[in-house]
């Protein structure tokens, strides 16, 4: 399967290098770069990649708030965060916004490889730097609210929006709100990293 790849980088360096581990590749099709947020979201307009490779500080907008402007247009696009910098809170803010991944800039050509393909195939990819830095996430610090940690312990145990609703004698509109307020307080992308975070944090 070949698959397209873009990036989003101020740094031409970076851009090069990239390109440079990448384009003997034969199932990688690069598509070519942007440097900065305005020019990606133009690009985006007429063609979409399948992994868009994105650095986190832009000169016009943070990666992480145009992961989010590229997810909820294109959802099949698959965001790879790009940085020199592993701290825990901007993993979680790329990761909260859609991101499917994470990658330090000075990852090796297999590295990158391996996290294209796995974001790709639907998984996510966590360096190994990025991935001990969210080992040491604090759930103690995350405030929720008593009805948000009934909620919680309905998700981990499995229940449907509808079935927490009927159980608890809550609105659905309610009931999706909560769980959405969850993801975002934990900076989870999806119910299944809520499970784990929740679960390991001893919340339940």
């Amino acid at each position: 399967m070949i698959k397209k790849i873009f990036i989003t980088d101020d740094h031409y360096m970076v851009i090069e290098g990239i390109r440079s581990l990448l384009q003997h590749e034969s199932d990688i099709n690069w598509m070519g770069h942007a440097m900065n947020a305005a020019e990606c979201i133009s690009f985006l307009e007429t063609q979409q990649p399948d992994v868009l490779l994105m650095d986190i500080n832009l000169p016009d907008q943070k990666g992480t708030a145009l992961c989010k402007i590229v997810k909820d247009k294109y959802p099949k696009v698959k965001v790879l965060g790009l940085s020199t910098y592993n701290q825990q809170s901007v993993i979680r803010n790329m990761l909260g916004n859609g991101a499917s991944g994470y990658l330090l800039k000075n990852a090796s050509k297999e590295e990158i490889l391996e996290a294209i393909n796995t974001v790709v195939e639907g998984g996510e990819y966590l360096c190994m730097e990025a991935a001990e830095s969210m080992k040491h996430f604090d759930t103690q610090k995350t405030v929720i609210t008593k009805r948000e940690q009934e909620i919680l312990e309905l998700i981990c145990n499995g229940l449907t929006n509808p079935e927490i609703a009927e159980k608890l004698f809550i609105s659905l509109p309610t009931a999706n709100t909560h769980r959405k307020s969850l993801l975002a307080k934990f900076g989870a992308k999806n119910v299944a990293t809520l499970v784990k975070m929740a679960v390991e944090g001893g919340l339940v």
